[in-house]
């Protein structure tokens, strides 16, 4: 179910006449409307130079998706046997005629591109917006953001000539308007540091009941101490919205919460698109900071990489896929991607959404395991409360990725009132979470019918301890909560267990929605609390799998058995 602002490719082909040729055309995308928050200031100025990506179809993703799921479901006789560089790449490059022919087309009207992908799927062209007004038979026009005041190039409908419309999948940035992902918890300073827990019991400490250390995640869920020795395990957590992380602040949480391991202990930092990461308190993130202190704090020994994504982005969705195109280039991609951001399905067109998945799946398909935090707003998104509609987030309902939810309490452990989740109105649901979402519908019934989208992927998928979170910043403690708590830390958590099949001579995890279906028993089921938007209770925890809490919180040795028996 697509939003129906957007008119996609193969519903239309139309003739057009020019000055001297007739050609025929084909609409790509259409908006019915101007998005919610722009406004249109009229024409755009018919010299400025328009940056236009083309989006190539690409060889064989269903083959891809066959190939991912054969790595990554326990039972396989291929399980974790992950593909190679030139394995995936040859599923997703598109076909020799397909760009012989858009390259042709190009030429013949002056124009040159330059490839944006290792696999070439995405390339690049420079145009005048008169260029391209004539060439995608398009009104290109100038809108602002009535909130913001930024301005953006874009047309509500563009065409091709129908003879490449099996060809280009679609062109970007056109109809698709900017996001901003969503992120950044609050922080609440704490009036007075709280000690660091005591382990030497199997009882989770009584102070785990009101505040979060790495020590009471390690208590709750069984995470072992021991520090990692597998170079090849590595962990990268993602920065976007100018959240940098504080190597002193690092510092001071490991020396107060981590005392068993060196204070000194850091991360290595990647840039792309412009990124950076600087060190003056007063610029570290609170977002930033509790991503890493939280895989640091956790993955004891896993080498650690913040990958600071700028504001030059190619891709013109704050840089998400520009990140997984940087990692798909790699020799040597990290076996576990963090990821605390997300934005609103409904603020992305379906092509960029699904284009972007599919680059999940090859990194997946690479052996990277790759969660995303499932959002704070509970059934109304990313932290938005005007909504009718149940609004899912995105990158969560991607079929490639694993979302986490939220938790909170400790006997027993309840679902987060903000925990995002619900159903896909752009994917449809993979087959290992069928069985677990058709019971979950048995339960609900007729509860908020027509509200969200029953045959959508669910999420999120498991999700863990999301509240009361300590962290430094700035020189000071205090507390976050949301699920971006819970994903850096299931991150680290992924990262472990990695070491220990690694050690063992076997593979990491990589993509792990299948084996968290088929290991229901390395989960603590949480079957109480709900997440309430759009002036409704939402929907509720229950036995088994629920859009709150998913299949719910992780097992350590559990979660490793499943793994290495599968």
């Amino acid at each position: 179910m697509v939003q129906a602002s957007l008119v996609l490719a193969s519903l239309f082909t139309l003739a057009y006449a020019g000055p001297h040729v007739q050609r025929k055309m084909h609409v790509v995308e259409r908006r019915d409307s101007v998005p919610s928050g722009f406004v249109m200031d009229g024409a755009a100025p018919s010299d400025e130079v328009l940056t236009l990506r083309f989006a190539l179809a690409q060889n064989d993703i269903a083959g891809l998706e066959k190939e991912l799921y054969a790595v990554s479901t326990p039972g396989s006789s291929r399980y974790r046997q992950f593909l190679s560089q030139d394995e995936v790449q040859s599923y997703v490059a598109p076909a020799a005629d397909t760009v012989s022919a858009v390259n042709d087309w190009l030429s013949a009207n002056d124009l040159t591109s330059w490839s944006l992908t290792p696999a070439g799927d995405w390339i690049a062209v420079n145009m005048t917006v008169s260029k391209a007004n004539s060439l995608f038979d398009a009104d290109f026009s100038q809108f602002t953001h009535e909130s913001t005041g930024s301005t953006a190039i874009r047309t509500l409908e563009y065409s091709v000539p129908a003879s490449l419309q099996s060809a280009i999948s679609f062109v970007h940035p056109t109809v698709a308007f900017p996001v901003k992902a969503k992120g950044t918890p609050a922080f609440k300073k704490l009036t007075q540091v709280v000690p660091n827990v005591n382990l030497t019991s199997d009882a989770v400490p009584a102070s785990c009941a009101s505040t979060i250390t790495p020590a009471c995640l390690q208590s709750i869920y069984g995470v072992p101490t021991t520090s990692a020795s597998a170079p090849s395990n590595t962990l990268a957590v993602s920065g976007y919205i100018d959240e940098w992380a504080n190597e002193a602040d690092l510092k001071s949480f490991l020396s107060t919460y981590r005392t068993d391991i060196s204070s000194s202990t850091t991360f290595t930092l990647q840039t792309l698109d412009g990124g950076s990461n600087p060190q003056t308190a007063s610029e570290a993130g609170v977002e930033a900071n509790l991503d890493i202190q939280y895989t640091v704090g956790i993955a004891t020994g896993v080498p650690v990489s913040f990958v600071s994504v700028g504001e030059d982005f190619n891709d013109d969705v704050d840089g998400f896929l520009d990140q997984i195109n940087l990692f798909l280039g790699q020799d040597v991609p990290p076996t576990v991607l963090s990821t605390s951001y997300s934005f609103n399905e409904n603020d992305l067109t379906f092509s960029v959404a699904n284009n972007l998945c599919n680059a999940y799946m090859q990194l997946g398909a690479l052996g990277t395991s790759i969660l995303f935090s499932s959002g704070d707003g509970g059934v109304s998104g990313g932290q938005s409360s005007s909504c009718t509609d149940f609004v899912p987030t995105y990158p969560s309902t991607c079929p490639y990725i694993t979302s986490v939810g939220g938790t909170t309490g400790i006997s027993p452990e309840v679902a987060a009132d903000f925990s995002s989740g619900g159903f896909s109105n752009f994917f449809g649901i993979p087959d290992y979470q069928a069985d677990a979402v058709a019971s979950y519908l048995d339960f609900l019934g007729s509860t908020n019918s027509g509200k969200f989208n029953s045959s959508g992927r669910a999420f999120p998928d498991m999700s863990a301890q999301s509240e009361n979170f300590i962290i430094a910043w700035d020189g000071e403690f205090g507390t976050v909560d949301g699920t971006s708590c819970s994903t850096p830390f299931f991150a680290g958590m992924v990262a472990l267990i990695n070491n220990e099949l690694i050690n063992g001579g076997g593979a990491p995890l990589g993509f792990l929605n299948p084996l968290i279906y088929s290991a229901t028993d390395a989960f603590t089921d949480i079957t109480s609390g709900d997440n309430p938007g759009c002036n409704t209770n939402g929907f509720s925890a229950t036995d088994s799998w629920d859009p709150v809490t998913g299949v719910g919180s992780p097992i350590y040795s559990a979660l490793l058995a499943a793994a290495s028996s599968g």
